[in-house]
């Protein structure tokens, strides 16, 4: 049983991790930045361990400085939050490795689904190769990161050796990897997740719909659950693909699969292999508390 939890992270989502394990009788530990001394999770943790810096590179991006802090101050569990580390496979086994509870999926899970390329693979669903006239419009996109990063929507075949160029390009600069690919670009697509559970015996739990359509540059403003206007056929078929994609890889914990969905049929989107931003919207709907059973999958 998890008796002291690290979160590597800051912030909202430090405080709301802070806020089940206190509700669990689990001791926290937080870790802060020189500029982030007085923050709000620095003040509410029973134990706060400096991270010297000011910069998230020189302190929360640094995965060796986070699991030193974790062993000197007794946690036996460290949960990543979201944003930083939180889908950095190595961090996942740097934790391992120091004898710690990674509460998250596996780090061969977290790999797998990195490469938006390597995810619709293992889906069986495969990137336009050639590219011709009766393809367009396509989308070209950086297979890793997100956010609207390294994305190009291409109307004319002309313009396609420009914008594979580009989008490589700001990918590269962005995540530091600049593969693309090229699928097919879905207009009006409403942008629909589904949020899962495994454990790590094999069980894959789909909580429900969120509809993140209402955006500004590729940030979601709105998620509403359910998912408004969805048949019970497509809901299905949204399920058993999230869940298809869980066991592809091996997953535990909880995690989220994306869709773009138009003209009553989905079209997968990619993996996030953590805890959303926008948990709570589920957590409001279904009455559960998500980190709570994180930690409950951790535990086996």
């Amino acid at each position: 049983m998890i008796s002291t939890l690290l979160v590597a992270n800051r912030g909202e989502i430090a405080c709301r991790i802070f806020r089940t394990c206190g509700e669990l009788g689990i001791r926290t530990v937080a870790v802060h930045s020189d500029a982030d001394e007085n923050a709000l999770h620095a003040r509410v943790a029973d134990t706060a361990v400096r991270l010297p810096g000011a910069a998230p590179a020189d302190t929360y991006l640094r995965g060796d400085l986070i699991v030193k802090a974790a062993v000197a101050a007794g946690a036996d569990a460290v949960h990543p939050g979201y944003g930083f580390l939180s889908e950095n496979a190595d961090f996942a086994r740097a934790v391992l490795d120091a004898g710690l509870v990674w509460i998250g999926p596996p780090p061969q899970a977290i790999e797998a689904m990195a490469s938006k390329t390597r995810a619709k693979q293992l889906l069986g669903l495969a990137p336009l190769g050639d590219v011709t006239a009766d393809d367009l419009p396509v989308l070209v996109k950086a297979a890793a990161g997100g956010g609207g990063r390294g994305m190009r929507i291409v109307r004319r075949l002309d313009d396609l050796p420009a914008a594979l160029e580009g989008a490589r390009a700001e990918a590269a600069s962005a995540f530091g990897d600049g593969e693309v690919f090229v699928e097919p670009y879905v207009e009006n697509g409403r942008h629909v997740e589904v949020q899962i559970l495994a454990d790590t015996h094999g069980t894959v739990w789909t909580l429900g719909t969120r509809d993140c359509s209402l955006q500004r540059r590729h940030q979601k403003v709105i998620e509403e659950a359910p998912a408004p206007g969805l048949t019970d056929e497509l809901t299905q078929e949204l399920y058993d693909t999230a869940v298809r994609a869980a066991r592809a890889v091996g997953y535990a914990g909880a995690g989220t699969v994306e869709f773009l969905v138009a003209d009553g049929k989905a079209h997968f989107l990619e993996m996030n292999t953590r805890l959303q931003v926008e948990h709570p919207v589920t957590e409001a709907v279904f009455d559960i508390d998500l980190v709570a059973l994180q930690l409950r999958v951790a535990e086996g």
